[in-house]
């Protein structure tokens, strides 16, 4: 990102360079392989160096692994015969990081949902207010505290200094979402190789996040297997032919895959379209109706008639909407 690249009042950045390299030693959204996940990180923050012509010291991991999860926690102080300054909003919040107990987790975010004063709720910043008591609302993002450690090993042995973690799903909503999409309650589904994730917006605050670890690369992986081609081959295939709902002609358009395994004399895999069909759509169905699963089951109160929205890699695939 470039010094002067923050735009606070229209909520962009403007990006310096970038660099892309396939994913390696990460599966699900955790690392199981170090080394070569160090490689990739190593390769990426080079290429991006590259197009920015600066060199990168530091850096932020995103994720959607190390189990992420989050949970509220309210904190309220009593209010003296003066207007509400930053000191008392200090002390509401000191209250409620009190409750915090994340054995074995470590907090990457602390962020407020919702300010109270007195019975007034929903109150976005409650300074110069008056009142008797003022409450605040804090959600809690919460990442494995083993994870978090491997992560920090992972990028520290590509010679960089790790300076911490955020939650993936919300970084892809503060870049995806309008404000008024945060208002009026939305949920931002970004679907990677490895997890799928989504966070939950409602008033304008992030309310919940949600993660699984089923992705893009396990529609590849379903696709080598039913077509009996190879990973590199069933990339290739799910880019440039896959969709997850029906096509015209798909009965009679026929498609190619290469062979697995090294038999000199094997012949190309020819399959239906709709055969590819037939494989990708019961795992991006599945994937979602986990997600769904997953939000009713934690209770996250989701706006009625709260827009969806998909970002990441795997939702550029034909018919995922």
């Amino acid at each position: 990102m470039k010094h002067d690249g923050v735009r606070r009042s229209d909520r962009t950045l403007t990006a310096a360079g970038v660099g892309y390299v396939q994913s390696r030693g990460v599966r699900g959204g955790a690392i199981v392989n170090l080394d070569e996940a160090s490689d990739a990180i190593a390769q990426a923050v080079e290429r991006a160096e590259n197009v920015a012509g600066v060199q990168v010291q530091s850096v932020t991991v995103a994720t959607g692994g190390g189990a992420l999860t989050s949970h509220r926690i309210s904190g309220r102080v009593t209010l003296g015969a003066r207007a509400i300054s930053d000191h008392d909003l200090v002390r509401a919040i000191q209250q409620a990081l009190t409750q915090i107990k994340l054995p074995g987790r470590r907090a990457a975010h602390i962020l407020p949902v919702a300010w109270a004063v007195d019975s007034q709720s929903g109150i976005r910043d409650p300074r110069a207010m008056f009142g008797r008591v003022l409450a605040v609302e804090l959600l809690v993002v919460s990442v494995s505290e083993a994870v978090f450690q491997t992560l920090g090993a992972c990028v520290e042995r590509a010679h960089l200094q790790f300076d911490g973690v955020v939650a993936a799903p919300f970084v892809s909503a503060l870049a995806a979402l309008e404000e008024d999409e945060m208002d009026l309650g939305a949920v931002c589904i970004d679907m990677g190789g490895g997890s799928t994730s989504a966070a939950v917006f409602a008033g304008g605050s992030l309310i919940h996040v949600e993660t699984l670890p089923v992705g893009g690369s396990h529609v590849t992986a379903d696709i080598a297997r039913g077509l009996s081609t190879s990973i590199a081959g069933a990339e290739r295939i799910k880019t440039l032919h896959g969709s997850a709902i029906a096509s015209a002609n798909e009965d009679r358009e026929m498609i190619e895959a290469p062979p697995r395994g090294d038999d000199p004399g094997a012949g190309p895999v020819i399959a239906p379209r709709s055969l590819l069909k037939g494989i990708i759509a019961p795992r991006v169905e599945e994937t979602l109706e986990l997600l769904r699963d997953r939000l009713k089951a934690s209770g996250a109160p989701v706006e009625p008639g709260a827009g969806l929205v998909l970002t990441g890699g795997a939702s550029q695939l034909a018919g995922v909407r």
